[in-house]
């Protein structure tokens, strides 16, 4: 979660750092279950961001006062989806939008991080950037998160998607989950970014396995223009092929 707290009654004001917002102020939830993110840690992110920001589809994940996923509005994110469930944090986040009159091109999701994802899922939407920064000390969150991602990334995740999770410098997240792994990390003070894509070794795995189903599968249609008979082990392959099977249809 994003924020910025204080001590009593007094705040340390936050702010968007570039775009068309840039310089104004946002809130953050009060209480002492809000801890600080600077300012200068969103502006390292969108840093290695800013060349792929625009248009983007961009996911702001336990997103606390929505400052991440507002950051990327302010730089020309196509849409951005919210996920936050503590009430006082969606507050804000809404509270933030409205000062700021973003009044589209944004989606909250009040409920979990996983009925989002679920969401996007069952829609096939798929998504250029994920930001998750869930509780430190909330490892579980962590953990379901991205092996969620890497289990759904074929459906949810562009073919250059990058997963951004905030975490604290000693205690870094896996390196691999699933086909997402770890390309780079960023530390800044006691805290630090890690950032994930889909490792090129996953996906010339499944090219290659695609390469060889297409070719069973055109071995298949050939056999049978031809009213040649396939041998049993053609057979025995092609019946485990929905490719071909697709085609003898």
């Amino acid at each position: 979660m994003t924020f910025i707290v204080g001590c009593g009654d007094t705040m340390e004001a936050m702010r968007v750092i570039a775009g068309t917002h840039r310089s104004r102020s946002l809130d953050a939830p009060r209480g002492s279950a809000t801890r600080p993110t600077s300012d200068r840690l969103r502006e390292t992110l969108f840093n290695v961001l800013a060349p792929r920001i625009s248009g983007a589809r961009f996911a702001d994940l336990y997103a606390g006062s929505g400052a991440v996923g507002i950051e990327a509005i302010s730089r020309g994110a196509q849409h951005v989806w919210f996920a936050e469930n503590a009430p006082a944090a969606v507050a804000t986040i809404r509270r933030n939008l409205s000062r700021l009159k973003i009044s589209g091109g944004y989606s909250v999701e009040d409920r979990s991080v996983a009925h989002l994802l679920r969401a996007f899922v069952k829609a096939s939407r798929v998504l250029d950037m994920i930001f998750l920064d869930p509780p430190y000390e909330d490892a579980q969150a962590y953990a379901e998160t991205l092996n969620l991602l890497a289990r759904e990334h074929a459906t949810i995740l562009a073919p250059a998607a990058m997963v951004i999770v905030e975490h604290r410098k000693k205690e870094p997240p896996s390196e691999h989950y699933g086909c997402l792994e770890r390309s780079r990390i960023l530390n800044q003070g006691d805290v630090a970014l890690s950032f994930y894509i889909v490792s090129e070794t996953w996906k010339l795995t499944r090219q290659d396995s695609g390469s060889l189903t297409q070719d069973s599968g055109l071995r298949t249609l050939n056999s049978e223009l031809h009213g040649c008979k396939s041998s049993r082990q053609d057979h025995r392959e092609d019946e485990f092929s929905p490719f071909s099977s697709r085609l003898s249809e």
